[in-house]
């Protein structure tokens, strides 16, 4: 099987390039920039292009599929090639559901928590020995890529809303057609792509729709809007609702309380909590009991850069996390507060995406950092202008949280200064972003800032 990926560089790309590879496919790529650690993983395995750009000379009729990456052109030239050749042309999902439309399907929706859920299934499965395949949106401990595909009879999917291809704007989820699906909330994001809520909200009634009859949606019932999606016209499908399950915190470690067990955590938060108990009950639809379960969730430690600890000396603790959104700055820093009581919790997040710097979706933000005992907000005006968005001020910023006390920098060499300059005892630093702060290594400034202790 010949396969060609345009934009082969992507982090999903890169990583389903890496098992179909795996799988004795002959993969090949192109790319206009490849960076680490997709460069050396594709070097590594022989399939990483000799030079960067886009040639049409090497899309030829004996392709047999071409995968279309979300950072390709319409006008891309090979694309063009392909499409005047009439090969097949697949976005990344369509291709996996080719992979996977006689496996049982799992898939993991929502506006947050996503691949914590799909990770924690993933990490239950492993621990039982269960054959499967996956895609995750996360580099997990355990598991040498993000995708694998094989002979296993259960795929397990993290189900993103965000648009397939450049040519194909079915939100990724939608093709998937489970057989058991989770849904773990919805709050507004990719303005960019669903420029109000209500069609941002219709993506979610689509692909609750998409369930396959005899199916199972699995959904937080604290979710007002995920309840009016499941007390409408969903036929033939099973509905499981959880909830935050019972739990205490005692020297700053969560503990659940389920069927008669006192069951110690690694991860902690009210929305890690409902992570939990939602991957559960999809653990249950697919055969796995609640005691096996309950043993295996001890040992999960959380996903890459969801709650990471980067470190720990004596009561000074530094965490990253992936939160950019409004709904998961507002859980996350919420858990680390609650977690640590007696400490002082410095938050510190910065708004990278799209959605987080639109003047207009700015106001989304508001009291979200406000479990913060010092709450700080880094932007680049640089970043605005290279998205071709309105500028935005710190005033506006200011407003936009409603949080008097909010910090915020606009230079991340003065940001870092500072917070060498304060003090860490008994203090939680929470990283925050979808990107570096213009910059940061986040491993080795938090390993810094405990060297300060």
């Amino acid at each position: 099987m010949r396969v060609h990926f345009i934009a082969i560089g992507g982090s999903a790309m890169h990583n389903l390039a890496l098992a179909l590879n795996s799988k004795g496919y002959q993969v090949t790529g192109s790319d206009d920039q490849i960076f680490e650690p997709s460069l050396s993983r594709l070097e590594k395995v022989g399939i990483l292009p000799k030079e960067m750009g886009w040639f049409p000379e090497h899309i030829t009729p004996d392709l047999e599929a071409i995968i279309l990456g979300m950072h390709a052109r319409k006008d891309n030239p090979e694309l063009l090639k392909a499409q005047e050749l009439g090969l097949k042309i697949y976005s990344y999902p369509e291709y996996i559901y080719e992979q996977s439309k006689d496996k049982k399907r799992v898939v993991i929706g929502g506006s947050h928590g996503k691949t914590s859920i799909t990770s924690m299934i993933l990490h239950v499965l492993n621990h039982k020995k269960i054959p499967f395949d996956y895609l995750v949106g996360a580099q997990l401990d355990g598991f040498e890529r993000m995708v694998q595909l094989s002979d296993a009879p259960l795929i397990i999917l993290e189900g993103d809303e965000y648009l397939s291809s450049p040519i194909d704007l079915t939100p990724k989820f939608l093709w998937y057609q489970p057989h058991v699906a989770l849904l773990s909330g919805i709050a507004w994001d990719h303005i960019n792509v669903f420029p109000t809520f209500e069609l941002y909200k219709k993506q979610f009634q689509l692909f609750a729709e998409t369930i396959m009859p005899g199916g199972s949606l699995v959904y937080f019932s604290g979710d007002n809007y995920l309840n009016a999606i499941t007390s409408g016209n969903l036929k033939e499908i099973n509905k499981l609702p959880y909830h935050t399950p019972e739990h205490y915190i005692a020297d700053e470690k969560t503990h659940l309380t389920a069927e008669n067990q006192d069951i110690p955590l690694q991860i902690f938060g009210n929305h890690n909590l409902q992570n939990i108990e939602g991957a559960r009950l999809v653990c249950q639809e697919i055969g796995i009991s609640t005691a096996d379960f309950y043993e295996a969730i001890q040992t999960f430690k959380g996903a890459a850069k969801r709650l990471e600890l980067i470190g720990n000396k004596e009561k000074t603790t530094v965490y990253k996390d992936f939160a950019h959104s409004p709904s998961k700055l507002r859980a996350t820093v919420g858990a680390v507060k609650n977690q640590y009581q007696n400490r002082k919790v410095v938050a510190l997040m910065e708004l990278h995406t799209f959605s987080s710097l639109n003047s207009e979706f700015l106001a989304q933000y508001s009291g979200s950092m406000q479990d913060a005992d010092h709450a700080i907000v880094y932007y680049n005006p640089k970043t605005i202008a290279h998205k071709k968005l309105d500028p935005i001020s710190i005033e506006n910023v200011k407003e936009a949280f409603s949080q008097d006390d909010l910090t915020i920098y606009t230079d991340s060499i003065q940001l870092q200064a500072d917070l060498l300059k304060m003090d860490w005892n008994n203090s939680v630093l929470l990283l925050m972003t979808s990107g570096n702060f213009d910059g940061v290594n986040l491993n080795e400034f938090g390993e810094t800032i405990l060297k300060l202790i």
